[in-house]
């Protein structure tokens, strides 16, 4: 008899998320897995709670109500450096590469939480250190290979077309060794020809085992790189399921898909 092949384990789990602004309910009570080495979307109109989920599990917004689970430890009350140093990395809908230095330099700075030299060791500068630098540097030539970048190397960062410093953006934080990457509306500003190299860039870190929750309005992007997809409409899950599922889902068609065909 064929073995059931294992249901992934949840590595982040939302339950019951609140947030109110005020008398403002961004986000009324969601609840929703992400399983590791998958691909999650959380979708929605515009004001849907998306990004408001985003801040809250990453620690820039404190939750009303509810909790949030990574690998089982709580995050609620953790400072995003905090959660950032367990390994859940996320970009911002806005784009936030550093202004005035050079591409890779921008990379370098993603690189900092695998350095291992003390203040010390750097002021003395021992041997390790520029042995740790130079591996280092390795590394990030790596890391803009992987997105596409290598020959945009020594230009400014925010001298990049636009959708090049939304790469730029992943690419700094794939350099802060995710296990779990979050990412807000990655292909905005995006041409088709660079959001079709997205989604096969993001088959690629899933092969380097990075769990993947995205925000993102193109819903060709979403329909062909997830795996289960959330629904968000006024704060609230309205579905939650395979792409093809919830596609096709009449409460989401009246809600979302019916209203702008493929914005949100």
């Amino acid at each position: 008899m064929n073995a059931i092949p294992a249901t992934p384990r949840p590595i982040l789990s939302v339950l019951d998320l609140a947030v109110y602004f005020g008398g403002l309910v961004a986000i009324s009570r969601l609840s929703f897995d992400v399983h590791e080495g998958r691909v999650t979307s959380l979708i929605g109109p515009n004001g849907a709670g998306k990004t408001t989920a985003f801040n809250a599990i990453t620690g820039f917004l404190a939750p009303t109500k509810g909790t949030v689970h990574y690998r089982g430890e709580l995050l609620n009350g953790l400072k995003p450096n905090q959660i950032a140093a367990q390994g859940v990395i996320r970009t911002f809908q806005k784009t936030s590469v550093f202004e005035g230095i050079s591409v890779f330099d921008n990379v370098m700075i993603g690189l900092h939480r695998q350095g291992r030299c003390r203040p010390w060791e750097i002021l003395l500068g021992l041997g390790r250190v520029k042995r740790e630098e130079e591996a280092l540097r390795e590394k990030a030539w790596g890391v803009l290979e992987f997105v596409g970048l290598a020959d945009y190397a020594p230009a400014l960062g925010n001298a990049l077309p636009y959708g090049k410093q939304r790469l730029l953006e992943v690419a700094v934080a794939l350099a802060a060794k995710p296990a779990l990457l979050l990412l807000d509306e990655p292909v905005s500003g995006m041409n088709p020809s660079e959001s079709a190299d997205f989604m096969r860039m993001v088959d690629k870190i899933r092969e380097r085992g990075i769990t993947i929750l995205l925000v993102e309005h193109d819903m060709k992007v979403v329909m062909e790189v997830s795996d289960s997809v959330v629904v968000l409409n006024q704060g609230e899950v309205i579905a939650e399921g395979p792409p093809e599922v919830v596609q096709n889902d009449e409460e989401v068609i009246q809600a979302y898909l019916g209203h702008g065909g493929q914005r949100a």
